[in-house]
């Protein structure tokens, strides 16, 4: 190939040239403030910003009221963890939530935990699934959110969100999914899964960085969230600070795109991602899927190449964007906590390999891909010394 192949698309995706389109007049021409409410330079970005509202919750199922803007779906996870459990303090102080979350939901549990607050971290099954028996013995007297994430950031794997939101609907706790990695890869609606809380990130949706949103939910039952900034009363007074109106139009835009093509491209990235492991599987012996292999985001591969570290395998594929794990904690030397998780060890974690194939692969590249990996794993097992 005579271009550079990305397939991180899990760290962060390409912004759509529509999104582009849609936010380059908010950076100069229409700069107004969206809390400007004297004329009409602020009534224009209101109004974009509005709009946006409307197009994200549309594709959530919720009303456009309940979307908060916030920085991304790190700020979100931490409003709905914060907020919910200071809010109901005197209702409980406990919170149910699994080993394989996204950091951005580990630390903020483990922070309440410092404050007196109670927290139950579930393990999954071998696949990645939460066991649903397992959840309804967690839930206690005093258990006041349940926070399990929609799709995994490393593996995947896809929980049983309507499922689990009904366990939480009927023993009487709020439910907050982090769908940052789902949302608008497959179909999610937060009625119909019964989902209080959700978290949203913009550029894992070929968006813009820097913006996200929090689902609350406001009837049915009404969640109640402590603010965990101040300073103006923005966003129905969840979230003050500036609108960053650019981002939350790009942010718009990416929804009304994955709102009309989401099922075709579902379609075509598992075809592409049933493609390359087809290919490895193939013609190279002892490949292991890490997570179920149905019950997972359509351009997600994860696998092992048992005999080869993952880091040196990586290396040996110069223009080829590809990672070990999530790009949030790629900087520690530590193995990734979600395949420890699932129970792997040794090899299996070591040589651990995520493929994230996104909208803009071809097939042409992800046929080339499989035959350099090919290559690349032959050669390092045949220099590997005999065990």
């Amino acid at each position: 190939m005579d271009h550079p192949i990305y397939l991180d698309n899990h760290a962060t995706t390409p912004l759509d040239l529509r999104v582009l389109d849609a936010m380059l007049p908010f950076f100069q021409a229409k700069f107004g403030n969206a809390a400007s409410r004297s004329h009409g330079f602020g009534w224009e970005a209101e109004k974009a910003v509005e709009i946006a509202r409307r197009r994200i919750a549309g594709l959530a199922g919720a009303a456009p009221r309940e979307i908060v803007f916030t920085s991304g779906a790190t700020e979100s996870d931490n409003l709905a963890i914060k907020g919910v459990l200071e809010a109901c303090r005197d209702k409980g102080n406990h919170v149910v939530t699994m080993a394989t979350e996204h950091p951005a939901v580990l630390d903020p549990v483990r922070h309440q935990e410092k404050r007196g607050y109670q927290a139950t971290i579930l393990p999954p099954d071998p696949d990645g699934l939460l066991d649903l028996a397992r959840l309804r013995d967690a839930i206690r007297a005093d258990t006041v959110l349940v926070s399990v994430m929609c799709a995994n950031n490393e593996i995947g794997v896809v929980q049983p969100v309507r499922e689990i939101g009904a366990i939480c609907r009927e023993r009487g706790v709020f439910f907050h999914c982090d769908a940052a990695q789902a949302f608008g890869k497959i179909p999610i609606h937060v009625d119909e899964d019964h989902i209080d809380l959700m978290s949203l990130s913009a550029h894992k949706l070929y968006g813009p960085k820097g913006i996200g949103a929090l689902y609350i939910r406001r009837r049915q039952p009404r969640v109640p969230v402590t603010a965990q900034m101040d300073g103006g009363g923005h966003e129905f007074g969840f979230r003050s600070g500036t609108l960053n109106v650019p981002a939350i139009v790009g942010f718009g835009e990416a929804c009304a795109v994955a709102r009309h093509e989401m099922s075709e491209e579902a379609a075509r990235t598992a075809a592409l991602r049933d493609r390359l492991l087809s290919r490895l599987e193939a013609a190279l012996d002892d490949v292991a899927v890490n997570g179920s292999r149905t019950a997972r985001l359509p351009g997600n591969l994860n696998v092992s190449f048992p005999g080869v570290e993952a880091d040196t395998l990586l290396l040996s594929l110069p223009g080829i964007a590809l990672s070990t794990g999530s790009a949030c904690s790629s900087a520690s030397p530590e193995a990734s906590h979600v395949l420890k998780a699932l129970g792997a060890g040794g090899w299996r974690v070591r040589s651990a390999i995520r493929f994230g194939i996104g909208r803009f692969n071809t097939t042409e590249e992800i046929d080339f891909v499989a035959a350099r990996v090919i290559e690349s794993v032959r050669r390092l097992r045949s220099l590997a010394p005999e065990v």
